[in-house]
């Protein structure tokens, strides 16, 4: 459903637009309501998910056994940083204050539309991960049988 990078604002209340390709689509999907939570697998990364896709990957992680302390983890930063968020009358998003700091987002983001979410980097984080390449130690078996 969303693919691309589009590079992102952020201004001085924290505020971001959301960008014009992807409007429609997100007012389609899920009547522009949203999800921010931390990335719990990227530092200086956050997840933005469409409400309905959201609840599914909430679901699954609440699902999991608390007896585990993985799990914990998991839910606190996932389901206990989440913060539901609409757009403005300017299609803009008011970033979540302590979520923006842990992520070092400030002026300068890159949005990655990821299919089911996007991801919202901090721009110097995402400069940096773009410009190094998967190690062939890194290669999985699917990702070997990958035609292209």
């Amino acid at each position: 459903m969303f693919q691309g990078e589009s590079s992102i604002s952020v201004d001085d209340k924290g505020r971001m637009a959301i960008p014009t390709a992807y409007r429609e689509a997100l007012s389609v999907a899920c009547g522009n309501c949203l999800v921010f939570t931390y990335n719990p697998f990227d530092a200086h990364c956050l997840w933005l998910f469409p409400v309905d896709e959201w609840q599914r990957v909430r679901d699954q992680v609440n699902a999991l056994s608390s007896f585990n302390p993985a799990h914990r983890e998991l839910k606190r930063k996932l389901v206990g940083a989440a913060t539901h968020v609409e757009p403005d009358g300017q299609h803009r998003l008011l970033l979540p204050h302590s979520l923006r700091q842990t992520a070092a987002i400030e002026k300068r983001a890159v949005l990655l539309g990821l299919g089911d979410k996007f991801e919202l980097w901090s721009e110097e984080a995402h400069l940096k991960r773009i410009a190094t390449p998967i190690s062939p130690e890194d290669i999985t078996a699917e990702m070997q049988s990958l035609n292209f």
